[in-house]
């Protein structure tokens, strides 16, 4: 009863997590300056725009074209007051157009186009993006500002909210740091990338003998599973971002996704059904090159500043290696420490990993068939 009541809490919370496949909550803000004049639009999801505004009238869980159009009202009443930009000279009048969806791959967006006229010509343009802050503080707007012809990036929200940008001389440090910390923001709100991770990792404090899973018996061994494992995966996806990034190699991004997680179904079911036990580095290094291309699709939502291309990839790729270490560093310790444990082998192991590979298996079906 006990090893049941942990599988209903990890299927539960599974259950709970299922709506947030890859992303926690983005919003894609993309801005141009001409002078005086700004045009832009912002992607938001249908369901953060339900969130905000409460799209589904009749309260039967499904948002359709007449609902959204009938909430067009509510939800410019609603961008007015929470996105704004200005200039040095005071701020810019903002007027919207009519409302349209974009199908991307987690899911349906609200694609809404707007017109800014500012008092004077923008050498400097501040942004006060303030999406679903009290709805939902993890929200967060990745920002393409394009001025003069130079592109800068930013991600907006949560602290940084307001933001000011130089259009006249960007700077180059300025988009090391935003695209570090858009790469570690990425890594965190990417449960996907994580539970792969995870499944890998959480054999590293194990031995498999006599057809069972058996703890470690010293610390160097599951040191040495958790490099390769890491080292495997970094390697791969870092390899596939940078061929991504420049255009070398690109693949559709429902393959990507659908395939991402295709290999946590897989990286689980091997904790349950082990055929690879000591090389599971293998299957680090194989899947991670999927993984980078889903890493590149959200680097190409922001774009790569012209003059700063290397800088901002570079930049994006150790903000995802530095979050991924955070999270190993967080998760292992724990996990040698219970190694030992009926809870760890009996349950954790078996049960988590199902869950693990249940969830992702729900992943697949809804990215495969949109």
């Amino acid at each position: 009863m006990k090893t049941f009541r942990i599988l209903l809490a990890l299927l539960s919370l599974a259950a709970a997590m299922s709506a947030h496949a890859h992303v926690a909550s983005s919003g894609f803000l993309s801005v141009r300056v001409e002078g005086a004049r700004v045009d832009g639009a912002l992607e938001l999801a249908v369901r953060d725009g339900e969130i905000a505004v409460g799209l589904d009238s009749n309260h039967d869980g499904k948002v359709t074209w007449g609902e959204v159009r009938a909430a067009q009202g509510a939800l410019v009443l609603y961008l007015r007051e929470h996105l704004q930009l200005a200039g040095p000279e005071g701020g810019c009048a903002l007027r919207f157009g009519a409302v349209q969806i974009n199908e991307r791959v987690d899911g349906n967006y609200l694609w809404q186009p707007f017109t800014a006229v500012c008092p004077a010509a923008l050498h400097r343009l501040t942004i006060d993006y303030r999406i679903l802050d009290e709805e939902d503080p993890s929200h967060r707007g990745l920002l393409t500002l394009n001025a003069q012809g130079v592109a800068q990036t930013a991600v907006l929200g949560g602290a940084r909210s307001l933001q000011s940008f130089d259009l006249s001389h960007p700077s180059v440090w300025y988009a090391f740091v935003e695209y570090l910390q858009a790469g570690i923001w990425h890594i965190w709100s990417g449960i996907d990338h994580l539970l792969f991770l995870l499944s890998l990792l959480l054999p590293a404090v194990l031995v498999r003998r006599d057809h069972r899973w058996r703890a470690v018996p010293q610390a160097a061994p599951a040191l040495l599973n958790i490099f390769k494992v890491v080292t495997a995966f970094t390697l791969a996806h870092s390899i596939t971002l940078s061929l991504a990034a420049f255009d070398i190699i690109r693949l559709p991004s429902r393959l990507t996704e659908s395939v991402i997680a295709a290999s946590i179904v897989v990286a689980a079911l091997n904790n349950v059904f082990p055929l690879v036990t000591e090389a599971r580095w293998r299957i680090a290094f194989a899947f991670g090159l999927l993984h980078g291309f889903g890493f590149a699709a959200v680097l190409s939502e922001m774009g790569l500043p012209r003059g700063a291309r290397l800088v901002s990839l570079v930049a994006f790729n150790l903000g995802v290696e530095a979050g991924q270490l955070a999270v190993v560093l967080a998760i292992m310790p724990i996990a040698y420490l219970l190694r030992s444990t009926r809870f760890y082998q009996g349950a954790l192991m078996p049960w988590g990993s199902t869950a693990i590979a249940g969830l992702a298996l729900v992943w697949l079906i809804q990215r495969a068939t949109g």
